[in-house]
């Protein structure tokens, strides 16, 4: 049993401002083979399906399908406003090694 990615409360205020869950919306945090580096991130607006895992927090959900759950375990989701630009990002303990363009990384 894989343990979910922890939310931080500025991800979920994010949503919360952007509407997502008005909308039906739930942020999709998935691992995909590809990238630079082995594997890459996917995180956009997606409705849940039904075998997601499903992580709540005022009022809005950050969804994480089965297949992306091992590669998340330990990693928190969270959400940065810096002068590079205001994104989504993940921290994740179980990356070797990443690239620079902050998507792409190897375990």
């Amino acid at each position: 049993m894989h343990l979910p990615p922890k939310v931080t409360e500025r991800a979920f205020a994010r949503l919360a401002e952007i509407g997502a869950g008005d909308q039906g919306q739930a942020l999709r945090v998935a691992v995909e083979g590809g990238g630079c580096s082995g594997f890459q991130y996917e995180i956009k607006l997606d409705a849940p399906e039904a075998d997601d895992i499903v992580l709540e927090g005022q009022g809005q959900k950050v969804v994480v399908d089965q297949v992306s759950l091992p590669f998340l375990e330990n990693a928190v989701i969270d959400f940065s406003d810096e002068l590079i630009g205001a994104r989504f990002v993940i921290e994740n303990p179980n990356v070797a090694s990443s690239c620079g363009c902050g998507t792409s990384f190897s375990m």
